[in-house]
């Protein structure tokens, strides 16, 4: 199987167009139009009954001390964790393509409505949701894809994995809330035929040079 984009080419920087945030040379961040980005996968194992995508980002910083700090920098040695950017279950196997900006087309604050999505489809819960768990003004539940926001004094360049499974059941049996963590648990012991991923960077730090 193999998956593509019109939107990005593997390996390279995302469009600002498909960020939750853009830089900004005033406030260092200014929302974006958060669209997602368009997919398409090809080469679909027979007997697939549905499909599931998940975008992550695996460089998160572990801690949040330097974190958009005036006069300090996170440091790429700091250890890393996973971020999840958009959890999208049950796609049907005759959708094997979604539009730019189907899912997302701007930023909406206490983040979108879910888990219902388009074509039956369920939207899990993205870590925008504990990122604004403390802000009076945005906290809630984020369903669907939000786009990338890595800190903008960030010495690494984010890489944010866009991975399409194969699945042999029309529906994913999930635990718990439609979170990373849980839907992750999930695909461990679903009946996965195949998978595909695509790569893009993106950075809000001036001073670090995205591929």
């Amino acid at each position: 199987m193999q998956l593509i984009s019109q939107s990005f080419q593997d390996g390279q920087a995302i469009p600002g167009e498909f960020a939750f945030a853009v830089p900004d040379r005033a406030a260092h961040v200014a929302l974006s139009s958060n669209r997602n980005p368009h997919l398409a996968w090809r080469d679909v194992p027979p007997g697939t009954q549905s499909f599931v995508i998940v975008c992550h980002d695996p460089d998160v910083p572990s801690k949040g001390d330097d974190v958009n700090q005036e006069g300090r920098e996170v440091p790429a040695s700091l250890p890393r964790v996973d971020f999840f950017h958009w959890l999208l279950l049950d796609v049907p196997p005759t959708v094997t393509e979604i539009a730019a900006g189907a899912h997302s087309n701007g930023v909406t604050p206490r983040g979108k409505s879910g888990p219902a999505a388009p074509g039956d489809s369920r939207h899990g819960i993205n870590d925008y949701t504990a990122w604004f768990v403390g802000d009076e003004q945005m906290n809630g539940d984020y369903y669907g894809y939000d786009g990338p926001c890595p800190p903008w004094n960030d010495a690494l360049v984010h890489h944010y994995i866009f991975t399409v499974y194969a699945l042999a059941v029309p529906a994913l049996a999930v635990n718990g809330p439609l979170d990373g963590a849980n839907v992750r648990a999930a695909l461990a012991t679903a009946p996965v035929l195949a998978k595909a991923s695509l790569t893009g960077l993106y950075s809000l730090n001036p001073a670090v040079p995205v591929a």
